[in-house]
Protein backbone atom coordinates (compact mmCIF):
# COMPACT_ATOMS: atom_id res chain seq x y z
CA UNK A 1 0.00 0.00 0.00
CA UNK A 2 1.19 3.34 -1.10
CA UNK A 3 2.02 5.37 1.75
CA UNK A 4 0.03 9.03 1.75
CA UNK A 5 2.13 11.84 1.29
CA UNK A 6 2.86 13.96 4.47
CA UNK A 7 1.19 17.49 4.43
CA UNK A 8 2.31 21.21 4.57
CA UNK A 9 1.92 22.08 8.62
CA UNK A 10 -1.80 22.59 8.07
CA UNK A 11 -2.54 20.52 11.21
CA UNK A 12 -1.42 22.26 13.43
CA UNK A 13 -2.39 23.91 16.74
CA UNK A 14 -3.28 28.25 16.65
CA UNK A 15 -0.12 30.14 17.76
CA UNK A 16 -0.17 33.94 18.85
CA UNK A 17 1.11 35.18 15.37
CA UNK A 18 0.34 34.68 11.15
CA UNK A 19 1.66 36.94 8.06
CA UNK A 20 -0.61 35.99 5.45
CA UNK A 21 0.92 37.05 2.09
CA UNK A 22 -0.91 37.12 -1.49
CA UNK A 23 1.67 37.33 -4.42
CA UNK A 24 1.07 37.66 -8.03
CA UNK A 25 3.35 36.15 -10.52
CA UNK A 26 4.92 37.79 -13.43
CA UNK A 27 4.80 35.83 -16.63
CA UNK A 28 7.82 34.32 -16.87
CA UNK A 29 8.88 33.66 -13.46
CA UNK A 30 7.38 30.63 -12.92
CA UNK A 31 10.80 29.02 -12.67
CA UNK A 32 11.58 31.29 -9.79
CA UNK A 33 8.78 30.60 -7.64
CA UNK A 34 9.34 26.70 -8.48
CA UNK A 35 12.82 27.12 -6.69
CA UNK A 36 11.76 28.96 -3.87
CA UNK A 37 9.19 26.49 -3.41
CA UNK A 38 11.49 23.35 -3.40
CA UNK A 39 13.48 25.35 -1.04
CA UNK A 40 10.87 26.62 1.41
CA UNK A 41 11.22 23.32 3.93
CA UNK A 42 15.20 24.51 4.17
CA UNK A 43 14.19 28.38 4.71
CA UNK A 44 11.93 27.82 7.39
CA UNK A 45 14.45 25.79 9.39
CA UNK A 46 17.17 28.19 8.95
CA UNK A 47 14.77 30.64 10.81
CA UNK A 48 12.99 28.69 13.36
CA UNK A 49 16.70 27.35 14.10
CA UNK A 50 17.23 30.63 15.92
CA UNK A 51 13.77 29.97 18.55
CA UNK A 52 12.97 25.91 18.71
CA UNK A 53 10.46 26.12 20.45
CA UNK A 54 8.80 28.84 18.41
CA UNK A 55 6.52 26.62 16.16
CA UNK A 56 7.63 28.78 13.04
CA UNK A 57 5.53 27.64 9.91
CA UNK A 58 4.38 28.19 6.47
CA UNK A 59 1.94 26.69 4.21
CA UNK A 60 2.18 27.54 0.04
CA UNK A 61 -0.54 27.73 -1.74
CA UNK A 62 -0.92 27.94 -5.79
CA UNK A 63 -3.36 29.58 -7.68
CA UNK A 64 -5.80 27.89 -10.58
CA UNK A 65 -3.56 30.02 -13.47
CA UNK A 66 -0.38 29.64 -11.76
CA UNK A 67 -0.78 25.96 -11.61
CA UNK A 68 -1.26 25.54 -14.79
CA UNK A 69 1.71 28.10 -15.84
CA UNK A 70 4.03 25.63 -13.50
CA UNK A 71 3.34 22.75 -14.40
CA UNK A 72 1.28 22.70 -17.98
CA UNK A 73 0.15 19.43 -16.47
CA UNK A 74 -2.77 17.53 -14.71
CA UNK A 75 -4.96 19.61 -12.31
CA UNK A 76 -6.12 19.02 -8.73
CA UNK A 77 -9.94 17.92 -9.05
CA UNK A 78 -11.29 21.33 -7.07
CA UNK A 79 -8.87 23.80 -8.42
CA UNK A 80 -10.25 26.83 -10.22
CA UNK A 81 -10.52 30.28 -9.81
CA UNK A 82 -12.37 31.78 -7.25
CA UNK A 83 -15.87 32.94 -8.48
CA UNK A 84 -17.28 36.30 -6.97
CA UNK A 85 -20.45 35.22 -4.90
CA UNK A 86 -23.40 38.39 -5.23
CA UNK A 87 -25.96 38.78 -3.04
CA UNK A 88 -29.21 41.02 -2.70
CA UNK A 89 -27.39 42.82 -0.54
CA UNK A 90 -23.66 41.73 0.07
CA UNK A 91 -20.71 40.19 -2.68
CA UNK A 92 -18.04 37.84 -1.16
CA UNK A 93 -15.19 39.38 -4.33
CA UNK A 94 -12.87 37.68 -6.33
CA UNK A 95 -9.02 39.34 -5.97
CA UNK A 96 -6.18 38.59 -7.53
CA UNK A 97 -3.98 35.50 -6.38
CA UNK A 98 -1.33 33.45 -7.52
CA UNK A 99 0.73 32.24 -4.94
CA UNK A 100 -0.80 32.58 -0.91
CA UNK A 101 2.07 32.08 1.86
CA UNK A 102 0.39 31.51 4.96
CA UNK A 103 3.52 32.25 8.37
CA UNK A 104 2.78 31.52 11.53
CA UNK A 105 4.40 31.37 14.87
CA UNK A 106 4.32 31.89 18.54
CA UNK A 107 6.51 35.46 17.81
CA UNK A 108 5.95 37.74 15.48
CA UNK A 109 9.58 38.13 14.97
CA UNK A 110 9.97 34.76 13.41
CA UNK A 111 7.22 35.12 11.34
CA UNK A 112 8.50 38.45 9.92
CA UNK A 113 12.15 37.46 9.52
CA UNK A 114 10.71 34.50 7.39
CA UNK A 115 8.25 36.82 5.26
CA UNK A 116 11.49 39.01 4.71
CA UNK A 117 13.67 36.21 3.49
CA UNK A 118 10.80 34.59 1.26
CA UNK A 119 9.95 37.99 -0.64
CA UNK A 120 13.51 38.66 -0.63
CA UNK A 121 13.47 35.57 -2.98
CA UNK A 122 10.33 36.32 -4.92
CA UNK A 123 10.92 40.24 -5.35
CA UNK A 124 12.32 39.59 -9.14
CA UNK A 125 9.60 37.52 -10.36
CA UNK A 126 6.38 38.49 -7.82
CA UNK A 127 4.72 41.22 -6.90
CA UNK A 128 2.60 41.24 -2.88
CA UNK A 129 -0.49 42.39 -3.27
CA UNK A 130 -2.03 42.00 0.00
CA UNK A 131 -0.26 41.50 2.94
CA UNK A 132 -1.87 40.93 6.56
CA UNK A 133 -0.28 40.64 10.11
CA UNK A 134 -2.17 38.85 12.59
CA UNK A 135 -2.31 38.62 16.35
CA UNK A 136 -3.88 36.37 18.61
CA UNK A 137 -6.59 38.57 20.64
CA UNK A 138 -7.27 37.23 24.28
CA UNK A 139 -8.96 33.57 24.25
CA UNK A 140 -9.04 33.22 21.00
CA UNK A 141 -11.42 36.00 19.92
CA UNK A 142 -12.17 37.72 17.16
CA UNK A 143 -12.22 42.13 17.42
CA UNK A 144 -15.95 41.48 17.53
CA UNK A 145 -15.66 40.25 20.61
CA UNK A 146 -16.23 36.46 19.74
CA UNK A 147 -14.68 33.10 20.14
CA UNK A 148 -13.32 32.35 16.90
CA UNK A 149 -12.91 28.81 15.28
CA UNK A 150 -14.87 27.00 18.35
CA UNK A 151 -16.03 23.98 16.02
CA UNK A 152 -12.72 23.20 14.35
CA UNK A 153 -12.33 19.61 14.10
CA UNK A 154 -10.13 17.49 16.14
CA UNK A 155 -8.36 14.47 16.03
CA UNK A 156 -8.89 12.32 13.66
CA UNK A 157 -11.57 14.35 12.22
CA UNK A 158 -9.00 17.26 11.49
CA UNK A 159 -7.04 14.97 8.53
CA UNK A 160 -10.55 14.07 7.28
CA UNK A 161 -11.96 17.72 6.92
CA UNK A 162 -8.98 19.09 5.75
CA UNK A 163 -6.61 16.86 3.46
CA UNK A 164 -7.31 15.31 0.14
CA UNK A 165 -7.41 11.50 0.41
CA UNK A 166 -8.15 8.69 -1.80
CA UNK A 167 -11.25 10.85 -3.98
CA UNK A 168 -8.03 12.31 -5.54
CA UNK A 169 -4.91 10.28 -5.30
CA UNK A 170 -2.86 11.78 -7.18
CA UNK A 171 -2.89 15.33 -5.05
CA UNK A 172 -3.39 13.13 -1.64
CA UNK A 173 -1.82 15.41 1.26
CA UNK A 174 -2.89 17.71 -0.27
CA UNK A 175 -5.23 20.49 0.50
CA UNK A 176 -7.53 23.69 -0.32
CA UNK A 177 -7.18 26.91 1.04
CA UNK A 178 -9.52 29.69 0.76
CA UNK A 179 -8.58 33.11 2.12
CA UNK A 180 -10.62 36.49 2.64
CA UNK A 181 -10.00 39.84 4.33
CA UNK A 182 -12.62 41.23 6.25
CA UNK A 183 -13.28 44.66 7.52
CA UNK A 184 -15.89 45.30 10.59
CA UNK A 185 -17.94 48.63 11.04
CA UNK A 186 -17.08 48.14 14.90
CA UNK A 187 -19.19 51.74 15.77
CA UNK A 188 -22.47 50.20 14.17
CA UNK A 189 -21.36 46.48 16.34
CA UNK A 190 -20.47 47.73 19.40
CA UNK A 191 -23.85 50.24 19.60
CA UNK A 192 -25.51 46.53 19.22
CA UNK A 193 -26.64 45.48 22.90
CA UNK A 194 -24.71 42.25 23.67
CA UNK A 195 -27.66 40.26 23.18
CA UNK A 196 -28.27 41.25 20.10
CA UNK A 197 -24.80 40.63 18.90
CA UNK A 198 -25.59 36.91 20.13
CA UNK A 199 -28.59 36.92 17.79
CA UNK A 200 -26.20 38.13 15.20
CA UNK A 201 -23.47 35.47 15.75
CA UNK A 202 -25.68 32.48 16.95
CA UNK A 203 -23.30 32.18 20.42
CA UNK A 204 -23.21 33.59 23.63
CA UNK A 205 -20.36 36.14 23.74
CA UNK A 206 -19.32 35.08 27.49
CA UNK A 207 -19.55 31.62 27.71
CA UNK A 208 -19.15 31.11 23.84
CA UNK A 209 -22.37 28.30 23.94
CA UNK A 210 -24.16 27.99 20.85
CA UNK A 211 -27.32 28.89 21.00
CA UNK A 212 -30.33 25.86 20.93
CA UNK A 213 -32.01 25.36 17.45
CA UNK A 214 -35.22 26.62 18.45
CA UNK A 215 -33.54 29.94 20.18
CA UNK A 216 -31.09 30.64 17.12
CA UNK A 217 -32.52 32.74 14.49
CA UNK A 218 -32.10 31.35 10.74
CA UNK A 219 -29.75 34.15 9.49
CA UNK A 220 -27.58 33.79 12.08
CA UNK A 221 -23.38 33.29 10.95
CA UNK A 222 -23.21 29.43 12.99
CA UNK A 223 -26.71 28.97 11.44
CA UNK A 224 -25.89 29.50 7.96
CA UNK A 225 -22.26 28.29 8.29
CA UNK A 226 -23.24 24.94 9.66
CA UNK A 227 -23.07 22.46 6.73
CA UNK A 228 -24.38 18.62 6.74
CA UNK A 229 -23.99 16.42 3.63
CA UNK A 230 -26.80 14.13 1.92
CA UNK A 231 -25.39 11.36 4.71
CA UNK A 232 -26.27 13.57 7.75
CA UNK A 233 -23.07 14.14 8.45
CA UNK A 234 -21.64 17.75 9.56
CA UNK A 235 -18.93 18.91 6.84
CA UNK A 236 -16.06 20.84 8.56
CA UNK A 237 -13.18 22.83 7.67
CA UNK A 238 -10.15 24.11 9.32
CA UNK A 239 -9.96 27.91 10.39
CA UNK A 240 -6.88 29.69 11.68
CA UNK A 241 -8.69 33.20 11.20
CA UNK A 242 -6.80 35.89 13.17
CA UNK A 243 -7.61 39.31 14.23
CA UNK A 244 -5.73 42.53 12.43
CA UNK A 245 -5.75 46.10 12.44
CA UNK A 246 -4.27 49.67 12.38
CA UNK A 247 -5.96 51.86 15.38
CA UNK A 248 -4.66 54.98 13.74
CA UNK A 249 -6.57 54.09 10.42
CA UNK A 250 -9.68 53.25 12.18
CA UNK A 251 -8.62 49.41 10.43
CA UNK A 252 -10.28 46.79 12.51
CA UNK A 253 -10.98 43.38 10.39
CA UNK A 254 -10.72 39.15 10.67
CA UNK A 255 -8.07 37.06 8.21
CA UNK A 256 -10.57 34.28 6.94
CA UNK A 257 -8.43 31.37 6.02
CA UNK A 258 -10.38 28.15 5.87
CA UNK A 259 -8.90 24.57 5.09
CA UNK A 260 -10.99 22.14 3.34
CA UNK A 261 -10.26 18.50 1.67
CA UNK A 262 -12.66 20.26 -1.36
CA UNK A 263 -13.69 23.80 -2.14
CA UNK A 264 -17.12 22.53 -2.25
CA UNK A 265 -18.22 23.36 1.43
CA UNK A 266 -16.35 26.53 1.97
CA UNK A 267 -18.04 27.54 -0.91
CA UNK A 268 -21.26 26.37 0.28
CA UNK A 269 -20.83 28.02 3.00
CA UNK A 270 -20.41 31.36 1.35
CA UNK A 271 -23.38 30.87 -0.74
CA UNK A 272 -25.08 30.38 2.21
CA UNK A 273 -23.57 33.37 3.99
CA UNK A 274 -23.97 35.76 1.00
CA UNK A 275 -27.17 34.32 -1.00
CA UNK A 276 -29.02 33.32 2.00
CA UNK A 277 -30.34 29.88 2.72
CA UNK A 278 -33.24 30.33 1.42
CA UNK A 279 -32.18 33.22 -0.90
CA UNK A 280 -32.35 36.29 1.08
CA UNK A 281 -31.78 34.88 3.95
CA UNK A 282 -28.31 36.20 4.38
CA UNK A 283 -25.75 36.14 7.09
CA UNK A 284 -26.49 38.73 8.83
CA UNK A 285 -23.07 38.96 10.33
CA UNK A 286 -21.99 40.67 6.64
CA UNK A 287 -23.94 43.51 7.71
CA UNK A 288 -21.10 44.32 10.19
CA UNK A 289 -18.66 42.94 8.55
CA UNK A 290 -17.26 43.70 4.30
CA UNK A 291 -14.78 41.31 2.65
CA UNK A 292 -12.53 43.12 0.29
CA UNK A 293 -10.27 40.22 -0.74
CA UNK A 294 -11.20 36.25 -1.88
CA UNK A 295 -8.88 33.96 -3.21
CA UNK A 296 -8.57 29.89 -3.81
CA UNK A 297 -5.50 28.32 -3.79
CA UNK A 298 -4.21 23.98 -3.75
CA UNK A 299 -1.93 23.07 -0.88
CA UNK A 300 0.57 20.40 -2.20
CA UNK A 301 2.09 17.78 -0.42
CA UNK A 302 5.40 18.67 0.86
CA UNK A 303 6.14 15.76 -1.74
CA UNK A 304 4.95 17.67 -4.12
CA UNK A 305 5.60 21.09 -3.39
CA UNK A 306 9.24 20.16 -3.44
CA UNK A 307 9.51 19.04 -6.98
CA UNK A 308 6.49 20.50 -9.06
CA UNK A 309 6.41 18.55 -12.26
CA UNK A 310 7.05 21.19 -15.28
CA UNK A 311 5.57 21.57 -18.19
CA UNK A 312 7.94 19.98 -20.39
CA UNK A 313 7.97 17.12 -18.43
CA UNK A 314 4.03 16.80 -18.68
CA UNK A 315 4.43 17.63 -22.46
CA UNK A 316 6.71 14.46 -22.72
CA UNK A 317 4.23 12.48 -20.75
CA UNK A 318 1.56 13.29 -23.55
CA UNK A 319 4.13 12.24 -26.32
CA UNK A 320 4.88 16.38 -27.44
CA UNK A 321 7.62 17.36 -27.65
CA UNK A 322 9.46 19.41 -25.22
CA UNK A 323 9.73 23.65 -25.63
CA UNK A 324 13.14 24.80 -26.09
CA UNK A 325 14.26 26.53 -23.36
CA UNK A 326 14.52 30.27 -23.93
CA UNK A 327 11.48 30.49 -26.34
CA UNK A 328 8.43 30.10 -23.71
CA UNK A 329 7.66 32.76 -21.02
CA UNK A 330 7.51 29.77 -18.67
CA UNK A 331 10.93 27.75 -19.56
CA UNK A 332 14.33 28.53 -18.22
CA UNK A 333 13.44 31.79 -17.60
CA UNK A 334 15.17 33.97 -14.07
CA UNK A 335 16.80 31.83 -11.63
CA UNK A 336 16.68 33.44 -8.39
CA UNK A 337 20.39 32.78 -6.70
Amino acid sequence: MAQTPEPQAILVAPTEAAIFLVLVVDDGGEDGVRELLGDLGGLIRSVAFRVPDGDLGCVAGVGSALWDRLTGGPRPAGLHPFAEIAGARHTAVSTAGDLLLHIRARRADLCFELAQRLVERLRAVAEVVDEVHGFKSFDERDLLGFVDGTENPVGASAPNAALIGDDDPCFAGGSYVLVQRYAHDLASWDALAIEEQERVVGRTKLSDIEMPDDVKPANSHVALTTIVGEDGEQRQILRYNMPFGRVGAGEFGTYFIGYARSPDVLEQMLTNMFIGKPPGNYDRILDFSTPTTGSLFFVPSIELLEDLPTPDAARAAHGAPAAEAGTNGSLGIGSLK
